[in-house]
Parts: structure tokens; sequence; C-alpha cells
């Protein structure tokens, strides 16, 4: 695996802020961009349409990407020279992960360096938004993080040979891809390396999955065991199966949990 960081322009930081404005969203996604970015009005662009919205927020942020552009260089430079030091040891590690070459696949992966903090990946398109505010460091964090799901649901697809459209957030699928990611990321090679990780550092999982009790045990615990005890295609079965069981409590927390950013 490989990746390349670069900044994609201002329109890409504006069209990945509006994926998380839509209504109906809940504020877990949509309100970050009012603490990092103050001078925005929420209850304005909850009254806009969503053309309205575009206009606000461009209008809004223009300045503050002016601002960045020689930040950002240095970031850059700084994101591909770190990927470059820990390519080897992350795809090794990803490869006895996932039972596969990981040095051979998804070679043409892109990062773009954003002003969305909420930094989307895209597996069709094959890139990954990488908020600006991240480290070098932080920026490997991410892109391990978001590694692991290009292999996951490569292999996925390899069995299932479903639809694309059916990894994305709220599906069940998505939701199992987004917690095992704590289980391969407990790998030295990339923990090390990650400074997410351990929880005590934020976490390298969306926080309600921390905190999710399923039948009277942390789910991550569970699925974590589930994972040690058999190989990926086994623990993709099991895992599911269990995720498919519990849906109605994981969906009821992942709800409450969303209610606030």
């Amino acid at each position: 695996m490989h990746i390349e960081f670069s900044n994609p322009g201002f329109e890409h930081s504006i069209e990945s802020i509006l994926l998380f404005q839509t209504d109906g969203e809940s504020a877990y996604w949509t309100d970050s961009i009012y603490y990092f970015y103050p001078t925005l009005d929420k209850s304005r662009i909850d009254s806009l349409n969503p053309d309205g919205k575009r206009e606000y927020i461009t209008a809004e942020l223009r300045k503050t990407y002016d601002s960045l552009q020689d930040i950002w260089f240095e970031k850059l430079d700084a994101y591909n020279t770190h990927w470059k030091n820990h390519r080897a040891q992350i795809n090794d590690a990803l490869s006895d992960a996932f039972a596969l070459d990981a040095h051979v696949l998804f070679n043409d992966l892109k990062g773009y360096i954003t002003l969305n903090p909420v930094c989307p990946r895209f597996l069709k398109e094959r890139c990954i938004d990488v908020f600006h505010l991240n480290s070098h460091r932080g920026c490997i964090g991410l892109t391990i993080h978001e590694m692991i799901h290009f292999l996951w649901f490569h292999v996925w697809n390899s069995i299932h040979h479903d639809s694309y459209d059916e990894y994305e957030r709220p599906s069940l699928k998505w939701i199992l891809s987004e917690m095992v990611v704590e289980s391969i990321m407990r790998d030295e090679r990339l923990s090390s390396i990650n400074p997410y990780f351990p929880r005590e550092n934020g976490g390298c999982v969306y926080r309600y999955f921390q905190d999710m009790v399923i039948e009277n045990r942390p789910i991550l615990e569970t699925l974590d065991e589930i994972y040690r005890a058999h190989s990926m295609p086994e623990f993709m079965k099991c895992g599911y199966d269990y995720c498919l069981k519990n849906e109605a409590a994981i969906r009821a927390h992942i709800e409450k949990a969303e209610q606030a950013f």
C-alpha cells in the first residue's frame, strides 16, 4: 500500500464538509465544524437549503483556507516523509493481519489535506481526507485506520461479492469495520506509531464504541476475543453474526451517542 498526500483545492474542502451538513444528520457529525470554526453560525446553516449552505460556508471559510497555504506545504512534506519512513512496517503488519501481501495492493491511494475535521474516506475513489490540524504523527494514525478499511472491504468483497454501496454508514457492515480497527491496531508495529492508541490517548475508533456494552460486556472486548480466535475470513463471519444478533442494541447505543458532538 502507498499513499501520496496533496492539496486538492478549496472546493474539495467545501464539498467534504457539506457531506456532513445534510438534513437529518446527527450532531455527532455536523457540529465539529462549529468547534473548529466558531465564526460559523449553526442556526443560520440549519435554516439554509443545500445551495445556501454551500454559498455561506464557502464565503466564511475562504479566508481561512487562503491563510493556511504556506503551512500546508510544510504539513504535506511532513506527512509524505513520515509515511515513507513507516511504510514498510505498516505494510508488513497489515499483510499479517489480512493474510495477504499489502505491499502490492492499493498503491495509488490519495490523501487530501482539507478543512474538514470529520475526515471521510472514499473506498471507490481510493482516497481519504486528512484534517489540516493533524500532526504528521496524527496523520499516520488516521491513515492506518483508513488503510485497514480498504483492506477489510477488499477481503470482505472477495468473499461476499456484494456492493460497495453497502459499506458506508449507517450499515451494519460499516459498523463492524469500524469496531475491528482497534483489534488490528494492537499490533505493536501499528500501535507504536499511532498517537491515538491506546484509548487513554483518545482511541483509534469512534468513542461510542469504546463505551458500548452488549450482553453485559464491552463489545470491543467480545469482538477482540473473536478476532484472536479466528482467521480473518472466519472473524468476518462470526463478528458480523454477533453484531447482527445484537443489532438493535448496537444501533440504540449509537443513536443516543450521536445526539451530541
